[in-house]
């Protein structure tokens, strides 16, 4: 995505091709107010108003630009998108009215992931102009940080290895004035063994580690954000077939949404003491892999039974949420591409959201359903807990059914947040197998603006 002087500038009256929005039903009387030969060039291009459509209409020595909207005077963050993509180089305006909201997909209909492959015949940048100036610093964070999540989550595994989001956090941290505690090795073993136990078959440039980052006054509420950093998931001992590993790349899904949130809220500077904890390991097949039937000790003191080594996730998140909980948190959000039953559920337009309390899950639909980011609100139900019993162990990592997949491992992560703490967890997807206007197939963020749109209206006035 190009730089913010380049995609969104204060509209201060500079030369600008202008864009009429309409819709399917308005349509026909709009166009009775154009001559014959802007009628002719609308009908040449097929354009009657519909969603996401875009012509263009010559206009004396110039021209203007027209794009099929729902609702003209009730724009979404995605009616801009299909503009942003297909329109040539230049600078823009609406004929009427203000983007609001729609600078976000303007913005976000611009990416494009070019770290090993420049596109043949690039596009140079498309300028809106918007005389709400006040919006775009924030509008402009939001969209970047959704395009950091698909940064990261398109590098391969060997560039995104846990090093390699050690390096995100450690530069998170020198921007905003943090402070950055890796654990590894030994001392990785002894205080979260789950974290050492997944990761400890992978490469050594590839070893397991915890990254902990801490900003913000000691005498603010303290928030906590935790996100999964499987870099890539074999599956273990209990091994994916290939097309389940293909896309395994994205496992880290969670720990790109978990330092994207971060960024924007130490770029906000909201009032908050924050700690960011990112458990970075590869689910690797070697001689010293974990394996099923094994029972692990974890940072809580709980002992995990290990029925499916593919169910790893869920084990580091476990000694993270232990951590997080140590600081008496205000509120715990983790995000996680943790299970597929989640995605047979909802599909990959929707993040299951598990939470603790009503209210908290209430202010995360709102805030997702205001930026076109919801959320689904599933389960977490006392009577499933049973299905994580083990005879050996204080807990299975895996249920031996098929039912209720989410739910049961979000059954299983609460067991290590601490009593009383308010906790969201969110089960993303972190990709986006299609294309739609504004969102490119590939990496993408559910889930993310829902939580920072929460997350100001929460704590910005503490």
């Amino acid at each position: 995505m190009a730089d913010k002087a380049d995609l969104i500038q204060a509209d201060r009256g500079q030369q600008a091709v202008p864009i009429f929005l309409v819709n399917r039903e308005g349509f026909p009387e709009w166009e009775k107010t154009l001559p014959a030969g802007q009628r002719a060039a609308l009908d040449g291009q097929k354009f009657d108003g519909s969603g996401y459509q875009v012509a263009i209409v010559p206009d004396g020595d110039g021209w203007f630009a027209v794009g099929g909207v729902a609702n003209p005077e009730n724009l979404s963050s995605w009616c801009l998108a299909k503009l942003a993509e297909q329109l040539p180089e230049g600078t823009y305006r609406l004929a009427k009215g203000e983007p609001g909201p729609a600078l976000h997909g303007w913005q976000t209909a611009q990416y494009a992931f070019t770290r090993y492959k420049k596109p043949e015949k690039p596009v140079g940048p498309r300028i809106l102009l918007t005389k709400e100036a006040q919006k775009i610093d924030a509008a402009m964070a939001e969209a970047q940080a959704v395009c950091l999540v698909r940064d990261l989550v398109n590098t391969p595994a060997e560039d995104m290895g846990p090093a390699a989001l050690e390096d995100q956090c450690e530069r998170l941290a020198k921007d905003h004035g943090g402070k950055l505690a890796v654990t590894r090795g030994d001392q990785l073993e002894q205080d979260y063994p789950m974290v050492h136990a997944v990761g400890r078959a992978a490469a050594r440039h590839h070893a397991p580690r915890i990254m902990h980052l801490t900003w913000g006054k000691e005498s603010d509420p303290v928030l906590a954000i935790v996100g999964k950093g499987v870099c890539f998931d074999s599956g273990g001992l209990d091994v994916k077939n290939s097309s389940g590993m293909l896309l395994m790349k994205k496992d880290m899904g969670g720990a790109a949404h978990a330092i994207a949130l971060a960024r924007l809220v130490m770029g906000a500077k909201l009032p908050v003491r924050l700690h960011l904890l990112v458990p970075a390991v590869e689910n690797a097949i070697s001689g010293n892999s974990f394996r099923p039937g094994d029972v692990l000790k974890s940072r809580k003191g709980l002992t995990v039974e290990i029925g499916n080594t593919d169910a790893e996730g869920r084990l580091i998140l476990g000694d993270a949420l232990t951590r997080a909980s140590e600081e008496k948190p205000t509120l715990i959000i983790d995000f996680a591409t943790l299970t597929g039953a989640a995605r047979v559920a909802l599909g990959p337009d929707y993040p299951a959201l598990m939470t603790r309390r009503d209210e908290t899950a209430a202010e995360l639909i709102e805030a997702g359903k205001s930026v076109d980011d919801e959320p689904w609100r599933l389960p977490l139900p006392e009577a499933y807990v049973e299905w994580l019993n083990s005879e050996i162990a204080d807990t299975n990592n895996a249920h031996g059914n098929s039912f209720a997949g989410a739910s049961v491992a979000g059954l299983f992560l609460d067991k290590f947040v601490g009593d009383g703490l308010d906790w969201a967890h969110f089960d993303t997807f972190a990709w986006r197998p299609a294309a739609k206007p504004g969102r490119p197939k590939g990496g993408d963020a559910y889930g993310l603006r829902a939580a920072w749109h929460m997350l100001q209206k929460r704590f910005a006035a503490s």
